[in-house]
């Protein structure tokens, strides 16, 4: 966990006012949404490219559903009088944290942090309707069926009926790009030809830079992060991927090797991190700084094996180069895999012999 940056993340801090959070001003229609700002013009590195580097963690918009909550209707902004009640939550969970603090008591504590001041009423622009697409009858079918720590009832007997995120491989892709509860740091580097996207909760994403061709990898070559390659359209730094890992019907769980495209971490996402991904999937980022301390994050994910239609995605980055990178060491003492697979078996078992192994593990016969 950041402590560094948690620390300091609620206290004494006005989000509805925070610099940099360009949603949170009043739109005079809060039923549209236009189209990314491109009028500002960033830095330059010294081989001429627009200059995209410094860390911009984003647990500021960790509280913003994917597809909108019913209650906003058409609307793509939420109103001053429900960000008021957002930010009075954000003081109720300080007031919170500090008794925890003060007693020595501490729970859950700044592991989950809820931070007020987005305007936006969820990060899905297109469909219209700020809606997911449906799966397809298809998709939805290998969805349902499938296994991860999340799903409920699962009979665990094996690796394979865990998730890539359950045994710390990765979050899946686009996932790794959004928001979690935590470990939210994203931090760019460049060099002449790549642009090199440091994610503080498991990968690291090296993109080469070309015009033209892609050139991307063969279809038969597939990776949890896929195949990334990126050009410049202006001052917007667009990355093209392709080649994400798909299922394994070798395997009990067809879909095993692969990483939910979404996961139920995220706000506002279908749950049990099941979500197929095929050897169509594509995805495209435009990066674009839209002031000297933010760039606007827009992804259009189209997979026409799983969604009825693409969907496209965009929320703000905020800069913050004094948030700290710490070790995410999520394997390390990695006990819950085994420990699920060991419960699920004995929970299978007939009572009478449940009953003799609890004896035995518990020293009984004076042993």
């Amino acid at each position: 966990m950041n402590r560094k940056y948690l620390a300091a993340a609620l206290l004494g801090a006005s989000l509805l006012a925070a610099p940099g959070l360009a949603q949170a001003q009043t739109p005079q229609d809060l039923t549209t949404i236009g189209p990314v700002a491109t009028d500002f013009q960033p830095k330059k590195t010294a081989w001429g490219d627009p200059d995209l580097r410094g860390t911009w963690p984003i647990n500021d918009v960790a509280e913003m559903p994917v597809s909108r909550p019913d209650q906003f209707g058409n609307r793509f902004f939420k109103t001053d009088e429900e960000l008021a009640r957002e930010q009075a939550r954000v003081e109720q969970l300080e007031t919170g944290y500090k008794k925890e603090e003060d007693e020595q008591t501490i729970g859950s504590g700044h592991w989950i942090e809820y931070q007020a001041g987005s305007r936006r009423t969820s990060m899905v622009v297109d469909p219209p309707s700020g809606k997911l697409p449906a799966m397809t009858p298809q998709a939805d079918a290998v969805y349902r069926a499938g296994r991860s720590s999340w799903t409920p009832n699962t009979a665990f007997d094996w690796v394979t009926d865990f998730d890539s995120w359950d045994r710390c491989v990765s979050r899946g892709f686009p996932a790794s790009m959004l928001p979690f509860r935590y470990n939210n740091g994203i931090r760019i580097y460049q060099s002449p030809g790549y642009v090199t996207i440091n994610l503080e909760m498991l990968g690291s994403r090296i993109v080469p830079i070309r015009s033209g061709d892609p050139k991307h990898w063969p279809k038969e070559v597939e990776a949890w992060l896929g195949n990334s390659v990126g050009h410049w359209d202006g001052n917007t730094l667009v990355i093209e991927t392709t080649n994400l890992k798909t299922g394994d019907s070798a395997t009990r769980n067809a879909y095993a090797r692969n990483g939910s495209p979404l996961n139920m971490a995220t706000r506002g996402v279908p749950a049990w991190n099941t979500i197929p991904t095929s050897a169509q999937a594509k995805v495209t980022e435009r990066l674009t700084m839209t002031g000297a301390n933010t760039i606007t994050y827009e992804m259009t994910y189209a997979d026409a094996e799983v969604f009825t239609a693409p969907w496209t995605i965009r929320f703000d980055w905020t800069r913050d180069d004094d948030y700290a990178f710490y070790e995410y060491a999520c394997h390390e003492g990695n006990v819950q895999v085994r420990n699920y697979i060991t419960a699920s078996r004995a929970g299978r078992l007939p009572q009478a012999t449940a009953e003799e192994l609890a004896e035995e593990a518990g020293g009984g016969g004076g042993r």
